[in-house]
Protein backbone atom coordinates (compact mmCIF):
# COMPACT_ATOMS: atom_id res chain seq x y z
CA UNK A 1 0.00 0.00 0.00
CA UNK A 2 1.53 3.34 -0.76
CA UNK A 3 2.10 6.14 1.38
CA UNK A 4 -1.26 8.64 2.48
CA UNK A 5 -0.86 11.87 1.27
CA UNK A 6 0.17 14.99 3.71
CA UNK A 7 -3.54 16.37 3.61
CA UNK A 8 -5.23 13.02 3.77
CA UNK A 9 -2.99 12.62 7.17
CA UNK A 10 -4.46 15.81 8.38
CA UNK A 11 -8.03 15.19 7.69
CA UNK A 12 -7.95 11.93 9.15
CA UNK A 13 -6.69 13.48 12.39
CA UNK A 14 -9.30 15.69 12.51
CA UNK A 15 -11.66 12.98 12.37
CA UNK A 16 -9.86 11.08 14.82
CA UNK A 17 -10.16 13.98 17.16
CA UNK A 18 -13.62 15.24 16.50
CA UNK A 19 -14.83 11.28 17.47
CA UNK A 20 -13.01 11.33 20.50
CA UNK A 21 -14.57 14.69 21.92
CA UNK A 22 -18.11 13.32 20.59
CA UNK A 23 -17.74 10.02 22.09
CA UNK A 24 -20.00 11.29 25.55
CA UNK A 25 -22.69 12.73 22.99
CA UNK A 26 -23.05 9.78 21.37
CA UNK A 27 -23.49 7.36 24.36
CA UNK A 28 -19.68 6.31 25.79
CA UNK A 29 -20.68 8.65 28.60
CA UNK A 30 -22.92 7.39 31.33
CA UNK A 31 -23.56 11.05 32.44
CA UNK A 32 -26.49 12.81 31.24
CA UNK A 33 -27.50 16.53 31.54
CA UNK A 34 -30.93 17.04 33.49
CA UNK A 35 -33.40 19.16 31.98
CA UNK A 36 -34.05 22.89 33.26
CA UNK A 37 -37.09 22.74 35.34
CA UNK A 38 -38.41 25.43 37.91
CA UNK A 39 -40.05 23.28 41.21
CA UNK A 40 -40.81 25.22 44.16
CA UNK A 41 -42.97 24.43 47.67
CA UNK A 42 -43.74 26.95 50.33
CA UNK A 43 -44.27 25.93 54.03
CA UNK A 44 -46.93 26.59 55.35
CA UNK A 45 -49.11 25.44 52.64
CA UNK A 46 -52.31 26.05 54.12
CA UNK A 47 -54.12 28.77 56.58
CA UNK A 48 -51.00 31.49 55.59
CA UNK A 49 -52.12 34.38 58.26
CA UNK A 50 -51.45 38.24 57.56
CA UNK A 51 -47.51 38.60 59.10
CA UNK A 52 -46.88 35.40 58.69
CA UNK A 53 -43.62 34.29 57.44
CA UNK A 54 -43.22 31.70 54.49
CA UNK A 55 -40.38 29.74 53.72
CA UNK A 56 -40.08 29.22 49.55
CA UNK A 57 -37.91 26.48 48.67
CA UNK A 58 -36.72 25.83 44.94
CA UNK A 59 -34.38 22.86 45.76
CA UNK A 60 -36.23 20.45 44.18
CA UNK A 61 -35.41 22.23 40.44
CA UNK A 62 -33.41 21.28 38.01
CA UNK A 63 -30.37 20.60 37.42
CA UNK A 64 -29.40 20.09 40.94
CA UNK A 65 -25.14 21.19 40.19
CA UNK A 66 -25.75 24.68 41.47
CA UNK A 67 -25.35 26.27 38.05
CA UNK A 68 -28.23 27.63 38.35
CA UNK A 69 -29.67 31.10 39.17
CA UNK A 70 -33.06 31.69 41.16
CA UNK A 71 -35.31 34.66 40.89
CA UNK A 72 -38.45 35.10 42.92
CA UNK A 73 -41.33 37.36 42.57
CA UNK A 74 -43.90 37.45 45.23
CA UNK A 75 -45.96 40.13 43.97
CA UNK A 76 -46.81 39.45 40.76
CA UNK A 77 -45.43 42.55 39.10
CA UNK A 78 -42.27 40.86 37.24
CA UNK A 79 -39.72 42.43 39.62
CA UNK A 80 -37.26 40.67 41.76
CA UNK A 81 -38.46 40.42 45.40
CA UNK A 82 -35.75 37.64 46.15
CA UNK A 83 -33.20 36.03 44.97
CA UNK A 84 -31.52 32.09 46.24
CA UNK A 85 -32.64 28.49 46.43
CA UNK A 86 -34.38 29.03 49.44
CA UNK A 87 -35.84 32.56 50.81
CA UNK A 88 -38.84 33.59 53.11
CA UNK A 89 -41.87 36.40 52.55
CA UNK A 90 -44.49 37.78 54.91
CA UNK A 91 -47.83 39.33 53.19
CA UNK A 92 -49.37 42.17 54.99
CA UNK A 93 -52.19 42.00 53.72
CA UNK A 94 -55.41 39.16 53.13
CA UNK A 95 -55.82 37.74 49.27
CA UNK A 96 -54.83 35.52 46.72
CA UNK A 97 -51.32 36.03 45.03
CA UNK A 98 -49.58 34.24 42.16
CA UNK A 99 -45.99 33.38 43.33
CA UNK A 100 -43.93 32.88 40.65
CA UNK A 101 -39.94 31.13 40.47
CA UNK A 102 -37.90 31.33 37.68
CA UNK A 103 -34.70 29.83 37.27
CA UNK A 104 -31.92 30.53 34.45
CA UNK A 105 -28.61 28.37 33.62
CA UNK A 106 -27.19 31.17 31.42
CA UNK A 107 -29.10 30.25 28.19
CA UNK A 108 -32.44 29.24 28.79
CA UNK A 109 -34.95 30.33 31.80
CA UNK A 110 -37.96 28.43 32.94
CA UNK A 111 -40.70 29.27 35.35
CA UNK A 112 -42.68 28.07 37.79
CA UNK A 113 -45.98 29.62 39.16
CA UNK A 114 -48.29 28.28 42.09
CA UNK A 115 -51.18 30.59 43.78
CA UNK A 116 -51.36 31.11 47.78
CA UNK A 117 -54.38 32.32 49.53
CA UNK A 118 -53.48 34.71 52.96
CA UNK A 119 -56.14 34.59 55.11
CA UNK A 120 -56.74 37.60 57.78
CA UNK A 121 -54.95 37.30 61.25
CA UNK A 122 -57.67 36.30 63.28
CA UNK A 123 -59.45 33.73 60.77
CA UNK A 124 -60.39 30.15 62.49
CA UNK A 125 -59.10 26.95 60.85
CA UNK A 126 -61.46 23.84 61.45
CA UNK A 127 -61.04 20.85 63.15
CA UNK A 128 -60.78 18.19 61.44
CA UNK A 129 -62.16 14.32 62.91
CA UNK A 130 -61.85 11.56 60.43
CA UNK A 131 -63.80 8.96 63.06
CA UNK A 132 -62.93 5.48 64.18
CA UNK A 133 -65.10 2.28 64.35
CA UNK A 134 -64.63 -1.14 64.84
CA UNK A 135 -66.54 -4.29 64.44
CA UNK A 136 -68.61 -5.65 67.27
CA UNK A 137 -67.79 -9.22 66.20
CA UNK A 138 -64.68 -10.62 64.92
CA UNK A 139 -66.62 -13.28 63.22
CA UNK A 140 -65.88 -15.85 65.83
CA UNK A 141 -68.69 -13.96 68.60
CA UNK A 142 -65.65 -12.43 69.89
CA UNK A 143 -65.38 -8.38 70.43
CA UNK A 144 -62.33 -7.07 68.26
CA UNK A 145 -60.24 -4.14 70.06
CA UNK A 146 -60.91 -0.17 69.62
CA UNK A 147 -58.58 2.78 68.83
CA UNK A 148 -58.85 6.05 67.09
CA UNK A 149 -58.73 3.81 63.63
CA UNK A 150 -61.29 2.02 61.93
CA UNK A 151 -61.28 -1.92 61.57
CA UNK A 152 -64.07 -4.24 59.55
CA UNK A 153 -64.27 -8.08 59.23
CA UNK A 154 -64.96 -9.92 56.17
CA UNK A 155 -66.37 -13.51 57.09
CA UNK A 156 -66.94 -15.98 55.80
CA UNK A 157 -67.44 -19.10 57.34
CA UNK A 158 -69.51 -21.49 55.59
CA UNK A 159 -67.53 -21.80 52.55
CA UNK A 160 -67.62 -24.95 50.38
CA UNK A 161 -64.07 -26.74 49.80
CA UNK A 162 -65.49 -28.62 47.28
CA UNK A 163 -65.02 -25.86 45.12
CA UNK A 164 -61.78 -24.82 43.71
CA UNK A 165 -63.50 -21.68 43.01
CA UNK A 166 -64.77 -21.39 46.45
CA UNK A 167 -61.08 -21.90 48.01
CA UNK A 168 -59.91 -19.03 46.93
CA UNK A 169 -60.33 -15.54 48.71
CA UNK A 170 -61.35 -12.90 46.91
CA UNK A 171 -63.84 -10.92 48.84
CA UNK A 172 -64.13 -7.45 49.38
CA UNK A 173 -65.86 -5.37 51.71
CA UNK A 174 -67.45 -1.75 51.87
CA UNK A 175 -65.92 0.63 54.74
CA UNK A 176 -68.18 3.60 55.74
CA UNK A 177 -66.27 6.44 56.81
CA UNK A 178 -68.02 9.16 59.16
CA UNK A 179 -66.15 12.82 59.79
CA UNK A 180 -69.63 14.30 61.26
CA UNK A 181 -67.53 14.62 64.34
CA UNK A 182 -65.68 17.54 62.49
CA UNK A 183 -66.39 20.85 63.32
CA UNK A 184 -65.99 24.80 61.42
CA UNK A 185 -64.06 26.33 63.81
CA UNK A 186 -66.11 29.11 65.49
CA UNK A 187 -70.30 29.40 65.87
CA UNK A 188 -70.42 31.47 62.64
CA UNK A 189 -68.93 29.68 60.34
CA UNK A 190 -69.66 26.22 58.58
CA UNK A 191 -67.95 23.45 56.69
CA UNK A 192 -68.00 23.59 53.28
CA UNK A 193 -65.83 20.44 52.01
CA UNK A 194 -65.08 17.13 53.21
CA UNK A 195 -62.25 15.61 50.94
CA UNK A 196 -60.51 12.18 51.53
CA UNK A 197 -57.59 10.96 50.20
CA UNK A 198 -57.51 7.06 50.21
CA UNK A 199 -54.00 6.87 48.53
CA UNK A 200 -50.75 8.97 50.14
CA UNK A 201 -48.43 7.37 47.98
CA UNK A 202 -50.01 9.10 44.73
CA UNK A 203 -50.51 12.61 44.33
CA UNK A 204 -53.42 12.64 42.13
CA UNK A 205 -53.58 16.33 42.15
CA UNK A 206 -49.74 16.95 40.91
CA UNK A 207 -49.49 19.78 43.37
CA UNK A 208 -47.01 18.23 45.03
CA UNK A 209 -48.69 17.30 48.33
CA UNK A 210 -49.41 13.41 48.21
CA UNK A 211 -51.78 13.58 51.31
CA UNK A 212 -54.67 15.78 50.26
CA UNK A 213 -56.03 14.52 46.97
CA UNK A 214 -60.08 14.42 46.67
CA UNK A 215 -60.43 11.04 46.09
CA UNK A 216 -63.63 10.98 47.53
CA UNK A 217 -65.86 13.89 49.04
CA UNK A 218 -68.29 13.80 51.77
CA UNK A 219 -69.17 14.25 55.14
CA UNK A 220 -69.71 10.09 55.55
CA UNK A 221 -68.32 8.20 52.73
CA UNK A 222 -68.68 4.23 51.19
CA UNK A 223 -65.48 3.11 50.00
CA UNK A 224 -66.31 0.11 47.98
CA UNK A 225 -64.20 -2.79 47.26
CA UNK A 226 -62.29 -3.23 49.77
CA UNK A 227 -59.47 -5.89 50.29
CA UNK A 228 -58.12 -7.22 53.21
CA UNK A 229 -55.44 -5.06 54.23
CA UNK A 230 -54.08 -2.21 56.05
CA UNK A 231 -54.61 1.48 54.37
CA UNK A 232 -53.37 5.16 55.36
CA UNK A 233 -55.98 7.78 54.62
CA UNK A 234 -56.25 11.19 55.17
CA UNK A 235 -59.39 13.52 55.77
CA UNK A 236 -59.32 17.54 55.25
CA UNK A 237 -62.02 19.54 55.79
CA UNK A 238 -62.34 23.20 54.42
CA UNK A 239 -64.81 25.74 56.23
CA UNK A 240 -67.09 28.67 54.60
CA UNK A 241 -63.40 30.69 55.02
CA UNK A 242 -61.05 28.98 52.90
CA UNK A 243 -59.04 27.47 55.88
CA UNK A 244 -58.43 23.86 56.46
CA UNK A 245 -57.82 20.82 58.38
CA UNK A 246 -56.77 17.54 57.73
CA UNK A 247 -56.62 14.30 59.95
CA UNK A 248 -54.82 11.01 58.78
CA UNK A 249 -56.62 7.66 59.92
CA UNK A 250 -55.57 3.79 59.16
CA UNK A 251 -58.41 1.78 58.14
CA UNK A 252 -57.98 -2.19 58.72
CA UNK A 253 -59.70 -5.43 57.14
CA UNK A 254 -59.31 -8.35 58.04
CA UNK A 255 -60.64 -11.87 56.98
CA UNK A 256 -61.77 -14.91 58.11
CA UNK A 257 -62.79 -17.91 56.06
CA UNK A 258 -64.06 -20.98 57.33
CA UNK A 259 -64.89 -24.15 55.39
CA UNK A 260 -66.39 -27.28 57.71
CA UNK A 261 -67.40 -31.06 57.64
CA UNK A 262 -65.34 -31.95 54.22
CA UNK A 263 -63.20 -34.93 53.12
CA UNK A 264 -59.46 -35.40 51.83
CA UNK A 265 -59.24 -37.43 49.26
CA UNK A 266 -56.67 -40.36 50.00
CA UNK A 267 -52.90 -40.50 48.68
CA UNK A 268 -53.43 -43.49 46.87
CA UNK A 269 -50.61 -46.73 46.49
CA UNK A 270 -50.42 -45.85 42.55
CA UNK A 271 -49.35 -42.55 43.33
CA UNK A 272 -46.07 -40.66 44.06
CA UNK A 273 -47.11 -37.41 44.94
CA UNK A 274 -49.28 -36.97 49.01
CA UNK A 275 -52.94 -35.77 47.91
CA UNK A 276 -53.10 -32.05 48.52
CA UNK A 277 -56.07 -29.76 48.85
CA UNK A 278 -55.05 -25.66 48.03
CA UNK A 279 -56.69 -22.81 49.47
CA UNK A 280 -55.41 -19.36 47.78
CA UNK A 281 -55.39 -16.08 48.74
CA UNK A 282 -53.23 -12.57 48.68
CA UNK A 283 -51.18 -10.81 51.59
CA UNK A 284 -49.65 -7.63 51.59
CA UNK A 285 -46.72 -6.32 53.27
CA UNK A 286 -45.56 -3.23 52.08
CA UNK A 287 -43.91 -0.89 54.59
CA UNK A 288 -43.85 1.94 51.83
CA UNK A 289 -47.06 2.72 51.76
CA UNK A 290 -47.85 1.27 55.38
CA UNK A 291 -50.36 -1.85 53.82
CA UNK A 292 -48.47 -4.85 56.15
CA UNK A 293 -49.98 -7.77 57.28
CA UNK A 294 -49.32 -8.75 60.98
CA UNK A 295 -50.01 -12.59 60.27
CA UNK A 296 -52.05 -15.18 58.30
CA UNK A 297 -53.56 -18.09 61.00
CA UNK A 298 -54.44 -21.37 59.51
CA UNK A 299 -56.58 -23.23 61.65
CA UNK A 300 -57.55 -26.83 61.16
CA UNK A 301 -59.57 -29.73 62.87
CA UNK A 302 -59.96 -33.26 62.27
CA UNK A 303 -60.35 -36.66 64.42
CA UNK A 304 -57.82 -38.72 65.22
CA UNK A 305 -59.64 -42.00 64.05
CA UNK A 306 -62.37 -42.18 61.60
CA UNK A 307 -65.59 -44.02 62.92
CA UNK A 308 -65.35 -47.04 59.90
CA UNK A 309 -62.02 -47.74 60.16
CA UNK A 310 -61.46 -51.25 61.26
CA UNK A 311 -57.73 -51.79 61.50
CA UNK A 312 -56.94 -50.87 64.80
CA UNK A 313 -55.94 -47.92 66.88
CA UNK A 314 -52.22 -47.86 65.48
CA UNK A 315 -52.88 -48.15 61.74
CA UNK A 316 -56.48 -46.09 61.58
CA UNK A 317 -54.64 -43.13 63.52
CA UNK A 318 -55.38 -39.96 61.04
CA UNK A 319 -52.62 -37.64 60.46
CA UNK A 320 -53.00 -34.52 57.88
CA UNK A 321 -50.40 -31.58 57.19
CA UNK A 322 -50.46 -27.66 56.49
CA UNK A 323 -47.90 -26.46 53.96
CA UNK A 324 -47.60 -22.73 53.03
CA UNK A 325 -46.29 -21.54 49.54
CA UNK A 326 -45.45 -18.14 48.24
CA UNK A 327 -45.86 -16.66 44.80
CA UNK A 328 -42.50 -17.56 43.93
CA UNK A 329 -42.95 -21.69 44.90
CA UNK A 330 -46.26 -22.13 45.23
CA UNK A 331 -46.22 -24.64 42.33
CA UNK A 332 -43.69 -26.76 43.64
CA UNK A 333 -44.67 -29.01 46.87
CA UNK A 334 -40.80 -29.70 47.51
CA UNK A 335 -40.43 -25.43 48.25
CA UNK A 336 -42.94 -24.59 51.30
CA UNK A 337 -42.09 -21.93 52.88
CA UNK A 338 -43.58 -23.35 56.27
CA UNK A 339 -45.51 -26.66 57.09
CA UNK A 340 -46.43 -28.74 60.39
CA UNK A 341 -45.23 -31.78 59.60
CA UNK A 342 -42.73 -31.73 62.56
CA UNK A 343 -45.62 -31.20 65.00
CA UNK A 344 -45.66 -34.62 66.58
CA UNK A 345 -49.17 -36.09 67.46
CA UNK A 346 -49.38 -35.75 71.08
CA UNK A 347 -49.00 -32.01 70.66
CA UNK A 348 -52.13 -31.65 67.81
CA UNK A 349 -55.04 -31.79 70.65
CA UNK A 350 -54.23 -28.23 73.01
CA UNK A 351 -56.83 -25.72 72.57
CA UNK A 352 -60.90 -26.87 71.71
CA UNK A 353 -59.05 -30.64 70.98
CA UNK A 354 -59.05 -33.86 73.39
CA UNK A 355 -58.15 -37.47 72.69
CA UNK A 356 -60.59 -37.31 70.12
CA UNK A 357 -59.66 -34.56 67.78
CA UNK A 358 -56.23 -32.86 66.49
CA UNK A 359 -56.19 -29.32 66.12
CA UNK A 360 -53.27 -28.22 63.68
CA UNK A 361 -51.89 -24.60 63.57
CA UNK A 362 -49.86 -22.75 60.87
CA UNK A 363 -48.73 -19.48 62.27
CA UNK A 364 -47.47 -17.13 59.13
CA UNK A 365 -45.83 -14.22 61.00
CA UNK A 366 -45.87 -10.80 58.84
CA UNK A 367 -42.56 -10.81 58.84
CA UNK A 368 -42.37 -14.08 56.91
CA UNK A 369 -43.79 -12.01 54.05
CA UNK A 370 -41.43 -9.18 53.99
CA UNK A 371 -39.05 -8.95 50.73
CA UNK A 372 -36.15 -10.29 53.12
CA UNK A 373 -38.42 -13.45 53.95
CA UNK A 374 -40.74 -15.44 51.03
CA UNK A 375 -42.26 -11.85 50.18
CA UNK A 376 -45.73 -11.14 50.02
CA UNK A 377 -48.15 -11.59 47.02
CA UNK A 378 -49.99 -14.65 46.19
CA UNK A 379 -50.09 -17.43 48.73
CA UNK A 380 -51.20 -20.94 48.25
CA UNK A 381 -52.12 -23.15 52.18
CA UNK A 382 -52.94 -27.07 51.10
CA UNK A 383 -53.88 -29.35 53.48
CA UNK A 384 -51.42 -32.53 53.01
CA UNK A 385 -52.83 -36.21 53.59
CA UNK A 386 -50.23 -39.06 53.18
CA UNK A 387 -52.50 -41.75 54.63
CA UNK A 388 -53.65 -44.21 51.69
CA UNK A 389 -57.40 -43.44 53.23
CA UNK A 390 -59.85 -40.36 53.30
CA UNK A 391 -59.70 -38.62 56.15
CA UNK A 392 -63.16 -36.48 57.26
CA UNK A 393 -61.92 -32.85 58.11
CA UNK A 394 -64.10 -31.04 60.60
CA UNK A 395 -62.86 -27.67 59.26
CA UNK A 396 -60.16 -25.74 57.73
CA UNK A 397 -59.68 -21.47 59.02
CA UNK A 398 -58.05 -19.08 57.10
CA UNK A 399 -57.38 -15.49 59.08
CA UNK A 400 -55.72 -12.86 57.15
CA UNK A 401 -54.46 -10.36 60.66
CA UNK A 402 -53.90 -6.90 59.57
CA UNK A 403 -54.58 -5.31 63.09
Amino acid sequence: MGKVPRPMKQYLLVVLLLTSSLAGCLGGSDEQSEELEAIFTFTPLDNIREGQTITFDGSASTPSSGSITYKWDFQTDGSVDATGKTTTWVYATAGTYDVTLSISDGVETKSQERTLTVFVATATSPIADAGSFSASDDCEGDNPSEGSYYLFYICEMDRDASSSSDRKISATTTANLDASASTSGSDDDYIAKWEWDINLKFDKDGDGDMKNDADLSGETIAWTELAPGEYKIQLTVTNGAGMSDSDAKTVYVNYVGKWSEFEMAPNSTQQQDPEDLDFEFSVTYDTDSGNTIRKAQIELIYPQQDEDCVLGETACRNKLDLYGFNSSNKDSKDEDAQNTSDTALEDRQNGDCNEEKDCLWLPLSGWGFSEVEDKDGEWKVSIRNENVRDIAVDSMVIKLVYK
